[in-house]
């Protein structure tokens, strides 16, 4: 029993680590398309760069914000799940343990060991740290590594962050002329490669991940600039 257990704590640690690669990885594409949107729009009204520059950093720090707000809401909620979760746990096992015994071994057959077997094991994790088996074995938890919602939120604020700000540059530093093209160019190169880590994150094929990003992205730029300049042209 020592070694499926370890393998399998294993493999959970590098199915978390690729979650919170992916959900980085897509935070700064958050960051990339909506800036760059907000940015070019502007640009599309106006070419003065301390309007471009308020306009590019107002949408980085609400868009940061807003992001790691909704990620701390998200996972304290999922986390006052889990502790809900453990603490009816513990009120089963002390009420009800061998009911809750015979259940972990129910479990436990199911994933495919023998009756004898199961029977077994069940009583030695018992032993050893009931809580701990239910847990894992019919919760899905790890008591040990409950889900943390301030490192969700900075995970996120970083992410939009690091992604913003590379429409942000592109928008303000090259001349009046060459700005959205430069800010075109950049974010679609990002675009490619957010699509493209998005997807072998996910074990998928990129090339259409790839697409989707950026047409997304262009979508996005070419309308925000199509109607900068109509309230530019209209002197709104």
């Amino acid at each position: 029993m020592t070694e499926p257990a370890h393998d399998e704590a294993h493999g959970g640690s590098l199915g978390e680590r690729l979650n919170w690669l992916r959900a980085g990885v897509l935070g700064a594409n958050d960051g990339i398309v909506s800036t760059a949107g907000l940015v070019v729009g502007v640009a599309g009204a106006t070419d003065d760069r301390s309007a471009l520059l308020t306009a590019g950093l107002a949408g980085l720090l609400a868009g940061s914000l807003s992001m790691a707000a909704g990620e701390y809401v998200s996972v304290s909620t999922q986390r006052d799940s889990e502790k809900a979760a453990l603490a009816a746990e513990k009120r089963e096992l002390r009420e009800r343990p061998e009911e809750e015994l015979a259940e972990l071994a129910e479990l436990l057959r199911r994933r495919g060991l023998s009756g004898d077997v199961a029977q077994e094991a069940a009583v030695q994790l018992t032993e050893r740290d009931a809580l701990r088996a239910h847990a894992r074995v019919e919760l899905g938890i790890d008591p040990d590594r409950l889900t943390n919602p301030w490192h969700a939120a900075w995970a996120s604020f970083l992410a939009f962050t690091v992604g913003a700000l590379l429409p942000l540059v592109a928008i303000v530093l090259p001349p009046a002329s060459a700005r959205v093209p430069v800010t075109v160019a950049s974010v679609l190169a990002a675009l490619v490669l957010t699509g493209w880590s998005s997807a072998r994150l996910g074990a998928a094929a990129p090339g259409r991940a790839v697409v989707r990003n950026v047409v997304g992205g262009a979508l996005a730029m070419g309308i925000t600039y199509a109607v900068g300049n109509l309230l530019g042209a209209a002197g709104v």
